[in-house]
């Protein structure tokens, strides 16, 4: 299913609050509030969410930084346990080619910024130039709320992703390590690992897959037949067959919503959303939260 991108042109300036008085003393031709900080001083995020810098994609970007410059400042705070030092919020990348291109300083706006502030900025950057992993999203996303209290609502709210992305991110750091380690790695896609999550032979069943190079489809359908779930992964009484992991992800998701059962019928982008009720007293309520706000 499509996933939307709410929200995500302006993430970074609403995360990032108004603009604050910038300095009338920058040089000419440099945006108003950016310094040139020596690189020796800026400290690298232990929370950044992107684990994982490809040296190619460095070296050709610092090549393109012994040639032009840094053409955008990096973000960065105070360092909370070095005075006088800096960590870096966004722009690792440019920091990391800076380094190799052997530049002694670069341009940087500074901002207070807290711990959460901090996080969440970080992903939105990597989510807005899609250059986190499932895993790593995923991990960011957990980050926020076992760190910082966030609910998965309002970390969807914050990266510009639906909640049932969010929450089918999250299905994700249920799989094995192994299994999440082939997904890191680019072996598996975020469809063959959702069709593993709750089997007991997730691992054999991830291994297969590689070997055989199946298809999403061709992944739900061994997965259907061949493997033993869990009592968890076991479809709920009343679904159709051949629904992909997606789709009964999204009904569950509903379902906690609407506080009722949510049975989806698509065929082919098209098809209709069915909730049962048992009472009119749930109907009204139904009513209550589809009306909310409207």
């Amino acid at each position: 299913m499509a996933e939307g991108r709410r929200g995500l042109g302006r993430g970074l300036s609403a995360l990032l609050g108004e603009a604050e008085a910038e300095n009338a003393d920058a040089p000419a031709g440099e945006p108003a509030g950016v310094r040139e900080i020596p690189i020796e001083l800026i400290h690298r995020n232990p929370d950044q969410p992107r684990r994982r810098f490809g040296e190619a994609e460095i070296g050709e970007l610092a090549d393109s930084i012994r040639e032009k410059g840094v053409l955008q400042p990096v973000l960065l705070r105070p360092a909370p346990d070095l005075p006088g030092e800096y960590q870096l919020v966004a722009g690792e990348r440019r920091w990391r080619a800076s380094q190799q291109a052997g530049l002694r300083a670069m341009p940087a706006l500074i901002r207070e910024l807290d711990d959460r502030q901090v996080l969440e900025i970080a992903i939105v950057e990597n989510v807005q130039r899609a250059d986190l992993g499932v895993v790593e999203e995923a991990l960011s996303y957990k980050a926020l709320m076992d760190r910082f209290g966030r609910t998965q609502e309002e970390v969807a709210q914050v990266v510009g992703k639906s909640r049932p992305h969010v929450a089918n991110a999250l299905r994700l750091l249920t799989l094995p390590e192994p299994v999440q380690l082939m997904l890191a790695e680019g072996r598996l896609t975020a469809g063959h690992a959702r069709a593993l999550v709750g089997h007991t032979e997730a691992v054999s069943l991830a291994r297969e897959i590689i070997d055989r190079e199946l298809n999403v489809r061709e992944t739900e359908a061994l997965v259907k037949r061949g493997a033993p779930e869990t009592k968890s992964a076991r479809p709920v009484a009343g679904r159709a067959g051949g629904k992909d992991a997606d789709t009964m992800a999204l009904e569950d998701d509903l379902s906690e919503v609407l506080g009722l059962p949510v049975e989806i019928k698509d065929a082919g982008g098209a098809g209709e959303i069915r909730i049962r009720y048992k009472t009119l007293e749930q109907l009204d309520d139904l009513c209550r939260r589809l009306t909310r706000g409207g």
